[in-house]
């Protein structure tokens, strides 16, 4: 057993001897979801006052408006009440530093982990790698601002969601912790 799963587990046992959670109902209670980024330095329920059962958390890579992403937040409407929507990208965004072409060459040379450096992504690993990287839209963002508004954009004129249903969009500012309001987002995403 690794290091890292006994501590998990370790964690787990702890939270479960005070766990006073169990009857929470499914519906989020704030009746709200947040599609934002996996990165490790965001921590949706602070930034957003959140507790456990408060509202949906839908985390990917760039916090983009994928077609899964969006199938989660139509279930979380649709199934579970929610209406409003947040889609939360940040600054310093390692979805920044790399294109769809940069990726499908990383996973086609081999699967092991990259490395960065101030000339760039290489690879570190032996191969062998895998050309299906190079048919995936990885959803890359060259401009923060540009994605949040087509995000916002995509998602409120998806034909599944429903025009009462506003979508907000802000920059997380991973230095400060501050939520920036972007003007273009939110016309993007008003409802109607």
């Amino acid at each position: 057993m690794s290091k890292l799963l006994n501590e998990v587990l370790l964690a787990n046992r702890g939270y479960v001897a005070s766990f006073d959670k169990g009857e929470l109902p499914m519906p989020p209670a704030r009746r709200f979801a947040i599609l934002t980024c996996m990165d490790a330095r965001l921590d949706p329920a602070k930034f957003a006052g959140l507790a456990e059962g408060d509202a949906h958390v839908i985390r990917n890579a760039g916090g983009r408006a994928s077609d899964d992403a969006i199938r989660s937040l139509v279930i979380s409407y649709k199934l579970l009440g929610t209406k409003e929507w947040f889609v939360i990208h940040h600054t310093d965004c390692g979805m920044e530093t790399f294109t769809n072409d940069i990726m499908g060459d990383l996973l086609a040379s081999s699967l092991k982990t990259a490395s960065v450096d101030a000339s760039g992504w290489h690879d570190s690993g032996e191969g062998p790698g895998c050309t299906d990287g190079k048919f995936i839209n990885w959803l890359t963002i060259k401009n923060h601002t540009d994605a949040l508004v087509d995000d916002v954009s995509r998602i409120k004129n998806h034909p599944l969601v429903p025009d009462e249903i506003p979508v907000y969009g802000y920059i997380y500012d991973v230095r400060t912790g501050s939520l920036i309001d972007l003007p273009e987002a939110a016309e993007a995403g008003r409802a109607h």
